[in-house]
Order: structure tokens, then sequence, then C-alpha cells
């Protein structure tokens, strides 16, 4: 399996250049972009072409791979909303991605599928979310691309069969789960979730929880909270999962910079290694 770390793991300010000097530095085997909205640092709604080729050679140049890209803006634009025009933006936001994707020779992006709240009911969720992803599943086999659905803390498909379903029911190859170990704890077992779902997984993310908590201030740093990670690890084994791990955490308040060394080794220890 492979390091990898979000650029979310950096203050919001740090420059790409930074970001990648250091988590090559760091050991990291790849770094998980995201796209934001215009303006801001990375890739972006308004990227061009040549920016994303610049932003892959910097990469290169760190000897950092790009094999995911991530997104927050979704949760403005969600696929499940009532108002069409907002899941026609969704839309746009996943086919940019998809876009960024093939001119970066990135393999999966995340898309976080909608949420159920007080204007959204669960089958609406569900149905909604549905079919814009087989509308976006042919943009994403043309560009030879992946779409990992993610489950978030959006009140949605809490179950493994039916996230199995889910996926299954879009019909696309090219459509399938990014699968966040920390974010099942509150509700389930992650080596559970594994196993049934699969080859049906893309791609993992990672952080730790502290079930107790019970709620967001809950996350913590990887082998701080209550994941079996060596359940984890041999789940991850039996299906045969050799790609990224990325983590996903809150910054340090003192020291920022060294989440990004501290992380990179709690993964070793994640994949088998020894502690030191």
């Amino acid at each position: 399996m492979l390091k990898s770390i979000n650029q979310w793991c950096f203050k919001s300010d740090t420059s790409l250049e930074q970001v990648l000097a250091v988590s090559s530095s760091a050991g990291y085997d790849a770094v998980e972009l995201n796209l934001y909205e215009p303006g801001s640092i990375g890739l972006t709604m308004d990227t061009t072409a040549a920016e994303a080729e610049k932003i892959g050679n910097l990469a290169r140049s760190h000897g950092l791979q790009l094999r995911s890209l991530s997104t927050g803006l979704l949760w403005q634009h969600p696929l499940s909303s009532a108002d069409a025009s907002v899941r026609e933006q969704g839309r746009r936001v996943v086919t940019k991605q998809l876009e960024l994707a093939e001119l970066l020779g990135i393999d999966t992006v995340l898309v976080v599928p909608g949420a159920v709240n007080p204007d959204t009911s669960y089958d609406q969720c569900y149905e909604r979310s549905l079919g814009e992803l087989k509308l976006l599943a042919p943009e994403a086999e043309k560009r030879n691309t992946r779409i990992g659905v993610e489950n978030v803390w959006n009140k949605f498909l809490l179950s493994p069969l039916e996230m199995a379903r889910y996926v299954d029911e879009i019909g696309s190859p090219n459509v399938g789960v990014y699968f966040d170990v920390g974010n099942i704890l509150l509700y389930g077992y992650p080596e559970q979730w594994i196993r049934i779902l699969g080859d049906r997984i893309f791609k993992i993310h990672v952080k730790d929880f502290l079930t107790a908590v019970g709620n967001g201030n809950g996350f913590v740093s990887l082998l701080a909270g209550d994941v079996n990670w060596k359940a984890v690890r041999e789940a991850l084994q039996e299906i045969g999962y050799t790609d990224t791990v990325t983590a996903e955490l809150g910054i340090y308040a003192a020291d920022p910079l060294q989440l990004i060394y501290d992380t990179s080794r709690h993964l070793d220890i994640i994949f088998g290694g020894e502690a030191k």
C-alpha cells in the first residue's frame, strides 16, 4: 500500500510547493489534492490544462504521485438537492474533477453523493444522487477515470450492504467506493465494511475516532482512537487492496507541519511496521 496525505492536512495558506516538499520529506508516496473555488491555492474550478500540467510536473519533481482528487464543493452544491440548478452545479464540480484527473493521470475522484437533512429525506437523497451519478458515469468512462463515493457523516448510506447496492445500481465499472475508515466507527466496524464492499473500494481515507466522545470532537490522530488498525490492515490485505491509504486529519495548533511527519510514522505502524 502507498502512503498518502490530503492537502487539507496543511493550513489553507500553505503554498503548493511547500505542501509537496514537506510531503516528500516526510516519506509519502502520494499527495491528494483538492478542488477549490477560484482564487484558492492549487486546483480550482478555473484551472486550465496548462496550469494543471505545471502542478503535475511540480509533484513529479518531488517524487510524488497524484492518484486521487477530493473536493469540499459538493457540500455547497449537493447532488441530492431538490433544486435542479444546484444539482447541475454539483455535476459541474464533478465534471471538473474528472477533467483535471484525466489531465494529471489521477485515476479516482472523491464524490460526496449527498446529504439527508430536514429538507431532503433519505429516499429523496438516494434517488436524486443516484440519478446524478448515473449521468456522470459516462463522463468518467470517457475520461478513463473513476468516481469514488465516500461515506461521510451525511446520514446516508449507513450500512455496507446498502452502499454496495447503491454503487451496483449505477451500473458502471468506473463508479465505486472511496472508503473512509474513521468515519464509519460511530456506527460500524470498518473491517466488516471493507470485506463486504470488497473490490468496489477504489481508495481509502484514514483518520481515528474516539467513540466515547461520539461527535466531531472525537476525531483524533492515527493510533490515538478506537480503530482496530490490525483488523483493518488484515481486511485490506484479504481484498487485495494495494493502492493509496490517504490520511485526512485535523491540523495541529502548535506546530502544523509536525502533523505531516507524525502521520507518516503512524501510517508505517498501520502498514505493519514496528514502533521505534
